[in-house]
Formats: C-alpha cells, structure tokens, sequence
C-alpha cells in the first residue's frame, strides 16, 4: 500500500502522545460531556431506541436531546445496536425512519437518507469519513465493520455547518472505543466477546474488544472480528417479474432461482489505541486494519472471446485499508471556550476488482481529514461551538473500469453554531463558508469553489410534554470529481458515464416543521420536510449507447425533495421490570424534477413498521412487520418494484443475573419474502436474502 505522508503522520502522532503527561497532568477518571457507554453498560438495559431524552452530538455540536433538536435523528446504543447489526452499515440502519439502503449484494451497501445518497451522504466514524471510494461506485463497500461499534447517530437532511457540503442529505455517525476517553468503570479494563451464526449464508461472525488501565491514566485498547458468509439464498427466482417478462433467457438456459452465486464476503480487521486519560482530558491515537474479499451476485459481461462468444465473470471486490486516528479533548475551560476538541484522520485504501485471478481494476484512495472544535461557555442561556474543518483526497483508478481519471481534492470550511435559550423559546443560527478544489492532472483541469451555507431554528416548548419548532436553511454543494471528469463504462450501475466539467454548485433551500412529545405513555416524533434544489446533479439517460451501455450524462437540473417522517412508542402496560410497548415508524418522501415534472430515479417507496416489545428482567421479546409499498412514480429506463412485507422477531435472554452474558436469536425476513429495493441498482436482478435465523452469544466484562 502506498504510504507517502508515512513520516509526517506518524510523527505528528507520535509528538501528540509524548506531550500529553504535561497537557494532561493530574490523573483521574475523566468524567466527559458525552462519555461512551462502558463495554458492560450494553448489557440488559433492554430496547434503548433512542429515546427523546438521548442526548446526540452529531446533529448539534452543543450535545442536547433529540427532544431539543429540530432535525431528524436516530441513536442506536445498547441492545438496539447489537439487533440491528448486519454486514454492511446500509442494511445495518434500514430500518430507521427516513432510511432505505443500496443494496449491492451482502457486501456493499450504504445508506440512502431521505432518496439521497452518494457524495450528498457522508459516513463518518468518530466524526471523520471513511476514506473509501464507496461514494464512487454503489458497489463498493464502505470501509468499516460495526463490531467493535458502541453508538450510531443518524442526522436527516443538511448536517453541512458541522460536517461540510457532502453532508446535505445527511448524516451517519459511528461511535466506537479505539481511541479511549474514560477509564473502566471498575478502573481495570472492560471489553467483551461475541460470537453469532446465521442460517441462510452460514453467517459466522466472531469479534471481541479489551479497554485496559495500564498506569497513571494511560489506556489501552484492542479489537478485532472476523466475518465469513457464504452465498445467501433468496426466495425465488433472483430476477424480478418484470426483469424476466422484458429481457426472456435464450431458449434451454434456466432462470437463476434460489442461490445467489458469487455473494458472499470474508472479512477481518482489528485495531490497537492508546490513550492518555487526566482530569483535563485525554488524548490518544489508533491504527487499524480491515481487508475485505466480497463477491458482485450477478454476472457482468466480459470481453468477447475467439469464436465471438462472451464470457460471463463473477467480479469479486478485494479491499484493504491502513487507518490512522489521533483524538483528544481539552475538557478545562479556558477564556471564552468551555472544550476543545481535536480528531485527525488518514487512511491509505486500495481496492482490487478481481475478475478470476486478474485485476480488471485497482482503486487507490489516500485520505485525510482533520477538524478542530471549540466549544463556548454558557453565558445567560448563550452556547455555540465554532471550527475549522480540512480534508484532502487523492484518488486514483487503473484498469479496464477507471472511469474517472486521477484527481485531487481538498477542501476546507469554517463555521459557527450559535444558540440561544430563554424560557420556553430556543433558537438556533448558524453559518459555513466552505472551499473545494478538484484537479484532473491528466486533463489538465482545475475547478475551484467557494459556497455558503446557513441555517436557523426556532422551537418552543408548549408544556406537557410537547415541542413545536422549525427549522430553515441554504446550502451550496460543489460537484465531485466523479461529477466532472467520468467518461467511461461503469459496469456496476450498468452505464456508460459522462461528467460535465461546466457543472457548477447545486444550491439547496428547505424547511423542516417538528412536533414532538417526550412525556407520558405516548411519545412521538413527527418530522415534515421541504427541499428544493436550484442546479442538482444527477445522472440523465441521454436514449445515446457506447460499449453496448447507455449513456448516463452527469446533468444539472431544478429539484425538489419533500416528504414526512413519524416514529411513536406507547406504553401499554408496566408491572414492576415488566413492560409491553407499541412502536410504530412511517416514512414517505417524493422527488421531481422541477424542470419537467418527471420522478427523480431510485427514491425509495413508503414504508410503514409496526412492532411491539415485551421486556422483563431475565429476557426481551421483539417482534415487528414492515410494508413497502409498490413503487410506480419511477424515471425513465426504471421499472417499478413490486410492495412486499416482512417479518421479524427477536428474544434475548439474560440467564445469569448480575452477569453480563446474552443470548440473543432472531428470525430475519421470517415470512421469507421476495425483498427488493427501489434504491438499488441490482433490484431486477437480485432480491435481499430469504429467511434467516440468527444466534448470538454475547459475554462482558
């Protein structure tokens, strides 16, 4: 793998760690804002669904409630977290309001917030990316594994004043322990092992982690997991209906029914941090390491052979990644500022699209990120937080599918949040001015952008539970590198892609209503949202072919995305340790273009879920249905998915008391229904896997 900034990096790593005695002098538990929960606080706390009361950062740098803050958001934490765990952080958080996923397969798969995805949508662990090229390419995977994970925060619509312009759709935040902010509860070491099976693809994942006091307040940590499955079964035939009725095989040649060939996914990783923990702080580094071999479950074409005969190839996708993160935090006020808080991060990825034993492609990403955060005190109901944020790409493809020439990127913003609370009354106000410059070397090119972002809230609290607030904003994107310079087939979405080198910023204007209640037997989010695009950049079907693929424009149009959001939860009965409690979570959003009135493609159906859990002291019961319905309002050159519903269960037992031992088994897609999701590529050619069984014994300490 390539290591260029090698010196400098490890330098600057090893200079924060030597002086963080003296920064830090006077060793104590830290007691922090916002700690992580210790490895053994994920033990019977029951279904913590991240309530009104969870306090979220990611959404609002101050740290308030969901209650409090106005946009969309999700916590997963505890129990929660380790149901909604699956291979790829887009299916992991499919079932949250708002979110679908893109669905390449079991090893590739992000999220899509609200219809969006891509390079709008911004993966974050520890508040930096994951430097991957997975917002390249919907078949790349996103270079993170959730078993070492301990909070997830999901942020609907623009988190730009925080994160940059990449994060106007949203959000998703993975919290885990490599760097540690606290000492162990009983001031030793804590962790935890795990090990689980599935039933559809043999599904084995094994993982485990070790905080360690070490002396004086310096910490330890370690962690690792490792993860196989093979080829997942679905329930039918594995290309749709419709797939089936418009392109029929050759007569003799039997349609793929059941096993998905060429899915499945061997994965491994782990992590080493250490950190230095005090009474004014911490600061620490990790270095991690993830190598992932996945396969593509459809056959792409390959070239012609002598005879004139196409051979058919199962692509497998062979990752790896070195990764490098330098946390810390100044906890002692100091003039106007109550906290600093300092994250860097590189990685150095390189992905190998092997077709047999030959690489077609090698993508080579080398990343960094840095962002520096302070933290106001608060003055007579006046708090805000203000920083600097840089990030630097370099990206690279070579190979028959480098559609995107070598290009660099930086970037750099500044911004600041500031709130104000009186009384019932809480408003919000915030400014960014980002800079983005994107260099093709090879072309000779070099686009430059400045843009502006602000936003501004107000809510109020009605008393009995309840708050009303609104929230506005205006936010400027610059196109991406693969928006400018592609001009190549792309077999994973099927197109030939052009880029637009005249592209200019796509500017979004929008306003999201919340009414929320956080008090008595029911609670209840319900957010309605707004959006309309001037300049946004999506992929137009030019009716144009080249190398027998269509032609996929990269254009600018007018857009507008609304749609509405509800999560609720009622308490139907407690006795003592036992409750019965009724959820339900719905969730529509619909996208045209303004210029013609046309649908947007790839926007995800309504969904509504309904579920009900039983908990107690020695075992929790979950069970829970979903519908997705039809989806007909589709663009041109899609065909519509078909509605479908599923059912799920979950009971977890905790047989030993005062022991942090669980077993938990859940049954997935239990009515063993044809899956398949309008935001995907591969939705005609491939369902989700059928019906799983999943057993999981999880033990801390």
């Amino acid at each position: 793998m390539r290591s260029r900034h090698t010196k400098l990096l490890f330098g600057a790593i090893l200079t924060g760690a030597s002086v963080a005695p003296d920064v830090l002098a006077n060793t104590a538990e830290l007691q922090q804002e916002r700690p992580l929960e210790s490895q053994s606080d994920q033990t019977h706390l029951g279904h913590n669904t991240g309530g009104l009361e969870e306090i979220i950062v990611t959404a609002h740098p101050g740290a308030r409630s969901r209650y409090d803050v106005l946009q969309g958001t999700s916590v997963l934490t505890g129990e929660d977290l380790e149901q909604a765990v699956r291979a790829t952080i887009g299916d992991s958080l499919d079932r949250l309001p708002g979110l679908s996923q893109t669905a390449f397969g079991q090893g590739a798969s992000r999220p899509v917030i609200r219809g969006l995805s891509g390079d709008r949508l911004r993966v974050l662990i520890n508040d930096l990316g994951s430097f991957d090229a997975s917002t390249t390419s919907p078949d790349h995977a996103v270079a993170l594994d959730l078993s070492a994970a301990k909070r997830i925060e999901v942020v609907r619509g623009p988190a730009t004043l925080i994160y940059g312009a990449n994060a106007i759709a949203g959000v998703v935040n993975v919290t885990d322990n490599r760097v540690p902010r606290a000492l162990p509860e009983d001031g030793k070491a804590d962790g935890f092992i795990r090990s689980s099976y599935g039933t559809n693809a043999d599904e084995v994942v094994n993982s485990g982690a070790l905080d360690l006091n070490i002396t004086g307040g310096w910490m330890a940590h370690l962690d690792g997991f490792y993860r196989n499955h093979r080829d997942f079964t679905a329930p039918g035939f594995l290309r749709s209906e419709q797939e089936r009725l418009d392109d029929p095989l050759p007569e003799g040649e039997d349609e793929p029914f059941g096993r998905a060939n060429n899915s499945g996914i061997e994965s491994w990783g782990g992590t080493g941090g250490l950190s230095y923990v005090g009474d004014n702080g911490f600061i620490g580094a990790s270095i991690s390491h993830l190598d992932t071999v996945y396969g593509i479950p459809v056959a792409l074409e390959g070239e012609e052979e002598e005879g004139g005969e196409e051979e058919e190839e199962g692509v497998r996708i062979d990752i790896e990644q070195l990764r490098v993160d330098v946390i810390g935090e100044w906890t002692k006020p100091f003039a106007i500022f109550e906290k600093a808080s300092l994250r860097f991060g590189y990685g150095d990825y390189d992905q190998a699209e092997l077709e047999g034993d030959e690489i077609g492609t090698l993508f080579l990403n080398e990343e960094w990120e840095a962002r520096l955060d302070l933290t106001q005190k608060n003055r007579n109901g006046w708090s805000g937080t203000s920083g600097v944020h840089l990030r630097s790409r370099d990206f690279e493809a070579i190979g028959l599918e480098a559609f995107v020439p070598p290009n660099d990127t930086m970037q750099w913003g500044l911004y600041s949040y500031q709130s104000i609370e009186t009384g019932a009354w809480h408003v919000d106000a915030g400014v960014r001015l980002d800079r983005q410059t994107v260099e093709s070397v090879t072309r000779s090119i070099d686009r430059s952008f400045t843009g502006i972002s602000l936003s501004a809230g107000v809510s109020y609290d009605l008393g009995a539970g309840y708050l009303i607030g609104a929230n506005g904003f205006r936010t400027e994107r610059a196109p991406n590198a693969d928006e400018l310079f592609s001009d190549g087939p792309h077999l994973a979405s099927f197109t030939f892609e052009r880029g637009d080198e005249t592209l200019g910023e796509e500017t979004a204007k929008g306003l999201e209503l919340s009414l929320k209640k956080n008090s008595g037997p029911l609670t209840f989010i319900l957010n309605g949202f707004y959006t309309a695009y001037d300049d946004f950049i999506f992929e137009r079907f030019t009716g144009e072919t080249e190398d027998n693929l269509p032609v996929a424009q990269f254009s600018a149009t007018q857009a507008r995305f609304y749609g509405l959001e509800m999560e609720a939860d009622y308490l139907l009965w407690q006795s003592g340790e036992r409750t019965i409690k009724l959820n339900a979570v719905f969730d529509v959003v619909e996208a045209k273009n303004r210029s013609d009135g046309t649908p947007l493609p790839r926007i995800p159906p309504l969904s509504v879920q309904l579920g009900a859990d039983y908990q107690s002291h020695w075992f929790d019961i979950h069970i829970s249905g979903e519908y997705a319905a039809k989806q007909n309002d589709i663009a041109a050159f899609e065909l519509p998915t078909d509605d479908y519903f599923v059912l799920g269960t979950t009971v977890s037992i905790h047989p030993f008391d005062g022991r942090d031992i669980t077993l938990m088994i859940e049954g997935r897609n239990l009515t063993d229904s044809d899956i398949r999701y309008h935001t995907s590529f591969l939705k005609d050619l491939v369902p989700a896997p059928g019906r799983s069984i999943r057993f999981t014994l999880r033990a801390g300490f």
